[in-house]
């Protein structure tokens, strides 16, 4: 049932992140950004989200431990 649910959890953190990847890409075009820089936007967005969740699961990690 755990190993269910971190792979759930893992999978939505991943669609959020392309989620929120694509809107930034996609105000970048809208803002008039080139293609290179609404790409560069939206990975750094991605990166951004991967990173936050991460940081987020060490913390929850450390205080339930």
């Amino acid at each position: 049932m755990t190993v269910d649910i971190v792979l759930l959890t893992a999978a939505l953190v991943t669609v959020l992140a392309l989620l929120a990847g694509i809107a930034a890409g996609k105000l970048a075009r809208m803002d008039n950004a080139s293609y290179p820089t609404a790409l560069t936007r939206a990975a750094t967005t991605f990166g951004a989200v991967i990173t936050l969740a991460c940081v987020v699961t060490g913390a929850l990690a450390a205080l339930l431990t």
